[in-house]
């Protein structure tokens, strides 16, 4: 049996379909998959134990052409994306049976239910979801010999859902006495996770790392597991903390929690304000306020973090 499936482009949606995955390959037993995807999504299932093949799918059409000759023949065919660009990938693969994910069609659930519930609907099942599983794996020899918190600033969707480096710096002020701090963060956010730096080095503190930049997904997840608590907005690395059960305080603005906050992660604290305006889904706040994260700060996260202690 030849399987290949197509992941979701983001870090945190990718990790979000993993239980449907699981549970799609579970169904066939011990198939040959391929997945297509990000460089991001195919990092975290590329050690998956049945993945025979990935390959990296680039923007331009040409390039999806070829690729989609090079291939060969499947059994079936899963989507996780309904792009324009899959749209031409699906009429181009050869497989008997294709299937396409239609987010639309799922409303009012997380994520993880929509993408599972698209495998239930495609072969006529009722499994349940299980926990988030990639093949990331945690950090065999951590090195750290104090408490440590992570702090992830950075969140891809928009600046709409970034809480801010000053607030982000008061937490790690307030608990250096008591936790080593590491500030992580894409090549993306090396100029907020340097915002915090600079903070942190004008009251003093030195008992932090800036690793904005600097890490792997591999090694980014590796150090994720060491985390004692884990503080960020609704971003990828929230979703990988999730899937090692780490104490996490998630930070939510515009976007809806209900569908994107951690999943089966009973360590979790969601931070949120519950405003009318809540959720507008807008990169940029179109009220000009930006209240949803404005008005969250730092003692509401130290707050969240003593409830999980």
């Amino acid at each position: 049996m030849r399987i290949l499936i197509e992941l979701p482009t983001w870090l945190g949606d990718a990790t979000m379909a993993t239980p449907a995955i699981n549970n799609l390959i579970g169904y066939y037993g011990n198939p040959d998959v391929t997945f297509l995807g990000s460089s991001v999504s195919i990092e975290i299932l590329k050690k998956h134990l049945n993945t025979k093949r990935t390959e990296v799918i680039d923007k331009n059409y040409f390039s999806i052409y070829t690729l989609s000759k090079n291939l060969g023949r499947f059994d079936v065919y899963f989507s996780f994306r309904n792009s324009f660009r899959s749209k031409f990938l699906k009429l181009l693969i050869s497989s008997e049976k294709k299937f396409e994910f239609h987010s639309n069609e799922y409303k009012n659930l997380h994520l993880v239910e929509k993408y599972n519930n698209f495998i239930n609907d495609a072969l006529g099942t009722s499994f349940k979801p299980g926990k988030l599983k990639t093949s990331l794996k945690p950090k065999s020899n951590p090195s750290n010999t104090r408490p440590l918190i992570g702090i992830n600033p950075g969140a891809s969707y928009g600046n709409s859902k970034r809480w801010y480096p000053e607030e982000f710096a008061k937490v790690a002020i307030t608990l250096s006495d008591q936790y080593d701090i590491l500030i992580f963060g894409g090549v993306n956010e090396r100029i907020i996770a340097k915002d915090i730096e600079n903070i942190l080095i004008k009251n003093n503190i030195l008992n932090y790392s800036n690793l904005a930049g600097k890490t792997t997904l591999s090694e980014l997840a590796g150090l994720i597991t060491t985390l004692d608590f884990f503080i960020t907005g609704d971003s990828g690395p929230m979703h990988l903390a999730a899937s090692f059960q780490i104490p996490t305080i998630s930070i939510f603005g515009p976007t809806r929690d209900n569908e994107t906050s951690q999943w089966m992660n009973k360590k979790n604290v969601i931070l949120k304000k519950n405003l009318n305006c809540q959720p507008c889904m807008k990169r940029v706040c179109p009220l000009k306020h930006h209240n949803c994260m404005k008005l969250i700060k730092a003692e509401d996260v130290v707050d969240a973090i003593n409830v999980l202690l």
